[in-house]
Formats: structure tokens, sequence, C-alpha cells
């Protein structure tokens, strides 16, 4: 009997083992797990969301590549992001992963006029969509206020952003935020280079992307060896400042697309 329950101690042991080396393995091949840190992406994102960043999605960058003899720059396949991509990327400045929302391509001119975007002289057109609202309180592990078009709101009360459907040129349709007019709502013409591409937050007006100089904090426009992947779905998402604590979880968020 003593026999009998060691082995069976054994089998459980090695049944765990090659389960986290399965696990870490696929870590670190096809997906990435990515916690939102920040409210850039509202309402597509959410502070407090979990989703897993797909790595094969472009095939294998810099960033994304997880052995010593991959080429420092460009990628093993040829898979090309596709505008309006939620993407996660490293920031070319301080390394750390940021995730916005894919805006322009190689060879495109991106301009911000009034609010609205112009993708190679074309605008993509907002429709209004209501309002967001969420309570004005600190959010996540960062504690992090959020801002409020109908600011000043006291803290407990309901914060607003006016909320519109954004349209891409290949039909991507979005949501994005507007909180005030602001300095980056008109901006010059920018013109990606080969190589690199332009990104945005959805929640226009508190984003630093690529309308900022990487000097200034920004994105600037991001060479492709800094991609790691695209999002395709949250798997978690919880309002608190910890996943532990299971009264502040989003059960509606739950495996939900990212679009």
């Amino acid at each position: 009997m003593a026999s009998k329950a060691k082995d069976g101690i054994v089998e459980t042991i090695k049944t765990v083992v090659w389960a986290l080396l399965i696990a870490g393995v696929f870590r670190t091949l096809f997906y990435q797990p990515f916690w939102i840190p920040s409210g850039s992406m509202k309402d597509t994102l959410l502070i407090g969301d979990f989703l897993f960043v797909n790595k094969m999605a472009y095939g294998y960058s810099r960033y994304s590549c997880p052995f010593s003899a991959c080429p420092i720059t460009g990628r093993l396949f040829s898979a090309e992001p596709q505008r309006g991509d939620v993407v996660v990327f490293r920031h070319p400045a301080n390394g750390a992963d940021f995730i916005k929302r894919l805006i322009g391509l190689p060879g495109d001119t991106v301009q911000v006029k009034d609010g609205i975007v112009y993708i190679n002289g074309v605008a993509a057109p907002q429709t209004p969509a209501g309002n967001f609202e969420e309570i004005k309180e600190r959010q996540g592990s960062q504690g992090g206020m959020p801002r409020c078009a109908n600011d000043p709101v006291g803290q407990g009360g309901i914060c607003i952003k006016q909320r519109f459907i954004e349209t891409l040129p290949n039909g991507v349709r979005h949501d994005v935020l507007n909180i005030a007019n602001t300095a980056a709502d008109n901006t010059p013409v920018f013109t990606v280079p080969a190589g690199h591409y332009f990104f945005m937050g959805d929640n226009r007006d508190n984003s630093q992307d690529s309308r900022f100089a990487v000097t200034t904090g920004g994105v600037g426009m991001l060479p492709a060896e800094y991609l790691i992947g695209r999002a395709d779905r949250i798997m978690f998402s919880s309002a608190g400042r910890s996943l532990f604590f299971f009264w502040t979880w989003r059960p509606d968020r739950f495996f939900k697309a990212v679009e």
C-alpha cells in the first residue's frame, strides 16, 4: 500500500511538472499575458482587463521571438498588421509594454483635425454613440483618477466621456472617447516611414501615442521590430486594485473579443 501511495505521489508531481513546462512553452512561443494598467484604451479595454497577446499574429519580431537566434530586425513570417488591430508593443525608449490601436500603415499620411482622424487625406468618420460613464474614483493598482468631460466631478460622482464610433478606411469600427478639446486634437500631417506604424489610443484625450514624439513620452513612428503581438480576447477583468478582490470582478467581460 505504501508503495502504491508513493507511486501515486510521484505521478502527481510528474503531471504538475509537465503541465507547468507545457504552459511555459505555450506562453513563450505563442501567447503573452498582459494586464491593462491605464485608461488610454477605454472603453475598448478597461483598467484591470487581463488578456493574452497573440505573439504569432504577425510572425516573430525582435521582442516577441523567444529564441536568441531570431533576427534582431524584421519578422520570421510575412504576416502584416492590419489597420484597426489592437497591438501590444515595446516602447522604443523606456522598454515598457504599451497597447494601442494601429491607425497608420507604412507610407500613410495621418492627421488629426478637430478630433477627426484623416488617413491619406480622407476622414475616418465618427458617429455619436451616447456617453461612457464610470465612477470618479481611483482605479487599478496604479490608483489613477479618471478625467471627465463633465469635470469638476467629486470623488464618487459620475464621470462622463463622450463616445463615438469611428470607422477606419478598411471598414473596422470601434469606439473612441472624447474628454475635451486639446492640442492633440489638431496635429500636423504625419507621414509614416517604411517599416513603421502609427498608433493611437481609443481614449483620445488620455493617450501618449504616435501623435507625440518619443522624446516627450509618446510613441512616435514605431519601428516594426518593437511589435510583440495582437490583443484578441479579454480572458478576465477586475475593477479592483487586486484580482483577489472577487467582489470587483466584471463577469460580463470574461472571454470578450477585443474589437
